[in-house]
């Protein structure tokens, strides 16, 4: 398995027919991001595959994850591409090397599916978000409570990394 850079990411993703795009804005000193993947249907039209939003500040585990989508009708491996692209990027531009997102929970059911998601994805519990004074900071940042998770930036690139490979080679 070879590890990719962002531009290698992005070279690939465009010799298989896909648009990666990173939008990012420097409010305050913050990064402020949205990665697209998308498939090109005409001139000025693209249908958005997948994508990442978040934000990163100065220090090490300043990479914050807070949306990621994928479209149902996205070809196998878009996921990974998504995952890959945004820890490749902050690898390279920002001080960050480790991520934290919120398992938001909204019920007992998706918030299940959540937690073993990210934790196939290399992501640790770390505590439960809920309703105590101390928790209202995070609640407001990503609008609610839920499981505060936290991952090594390189580990999830390395395995999303090998799980795109593995989909876009076959």
């Amino acid at each position: 398995m070879t590890l990719l850079n962002l531009s290698q990411l992005e070279q690939k993703s465009a010799d298989l027919g896909f648009l990666l795009r990173i939008q990012v804005r420097r409010p305050l000193g913050l990064w402020s991001f949205k990665l697209v993947v998308a498939k090109p249907l005409e001139i000025n039209k693209v249908q958005i595959l997948g994508e990442m939003k978040g934000w990163a500040y100065k220090g090490e585990r300043g990479l914050q994850l807070d949306t990621m989508r994928v479209s149902k009708n996205a070809p196998a491996g878009i996921g990974h591409l998504v995952w890959a692209s945004t820890m490749a990027w902050a690898l390279e531009v920002t001080p960050c090397k480790k991520a934290r997102l919120l398992a938001i929970f909204d019920d007992i059911d998706q918030h299940t599916r959540l937690i073993s998601y990210f934790h196939k994805r290399g992501f640790s519990h770390v505590r439960d978000v809920q309703s105590s004074f101390l928790d209202l900071p995070l609640r407001i940042v990503w609008g609610g409570a839920g499981s505060l998770m936290v991952a090594d930036c390189l580990e999830v690139l390395e395995h999303s990394c090998r799980l795109w490979q593995l989909c876009s080679s076959s």
